[in-house]
């Protein structure tokens, strides 16, 4: 990494960005503990993880900076409106504080909008949660991205995040379209690939507000070498 990205990285404050992410379906207390206690350790934005461990993580990070994020109808989207805000309720009421819900990809490709926008606006309204409705847009093609954008942002969703991870990751040019749709009233978040600096930083710097990676450990610990390289 070269001393440029090292110094853009501490200018935007690259850790407050990141939502530490771990969706292994193996994993377990012991290793959510040690993504919490991580997330504390570096002033990470949230911690992500499934619904069963909310309220594990809720308890470890009690009283401190992270929030506490999970997915719903992860990750294909393709439960029923009613099993999502079943899920998305029983997440609110375990104490998550962000909820990263996976829109119904095939209403939105058969031009059900009213489906789209009503499953989130629901769990909007009923949960009082900020929500972040994941687009996937590696399938999507442009007017479609627009489209899911414009129909999550109606909805009241808080974010737009790009994807999964599952099928393709964040690029640069999804969010720049994503903030130029979303403007000044939605965050964006970035999901899937992001690896390591250089990727975060563009990706903020094209207009992302989050990043979702389970690499945040490491990228922040490339920057502390990189300045003990200079010391």
């Amino acid at each position: 990494m070269n001393h440029d990205s090292a110094n853009r990285a501490q200018a935007i404050d690259l850790a407050s960005h990141i939502d530490h992410t771990l969706l292994a379906p193996a994993a377990g207390e012991p290793q959510i503990a040690q993504l919490c206690e991580q997330a504390d350790q570096y002033r990470f934005a949230a911690v992500c993880i499934y619904p069963v461990h909310v309220p594990f993580a809720v308890e470890r990070l009690h009283g401190r900076k992270p929030h506490v994020c999970t997915v719903v109808g992860f990750p294909s989207g393709a439960t029923t409106a009613r099993v999502k805000l079943y899920e998305a309720q029983e997440a609110a009421e375990n104490g998550a504080d962000e909820l990263d819900v996976v829109i119904n990809l095939s209403w939105l490709k058969a031009g059900d909008t009213t489906r789209v926008h009503d499953e989130i606006a629901q769990i909007v309204e009923l949960t009082g949660v900020p929500v972040k409705a994941i687009l996937e847009t590696s399938l999507l093609n442009p007017a479609e991205k627009r489209l899911a954008a414009e129909v999550c942002l109606d909805a009241g969703a808080r974010f737009l995040k790009t994807s999964t991870g599952w099928q393709g990751g964040a690029t640069v040019e999804d969010v720049k379209l994503l903030r130029q749709i979303g403007g000044d009233r939605i965050g964006i978040k970035a999901s899937g690939g992001i690896r390591n600096v250089e990727q975060a930083i563009a990706l903020i710097e094209a207009g992302a507000n989050r990043l979702g990676t389970s690499r945040g450990v490491e990228i922040l610990r490339s920057l502390e070498d990189d300045n003990d390289d200079e010391d």
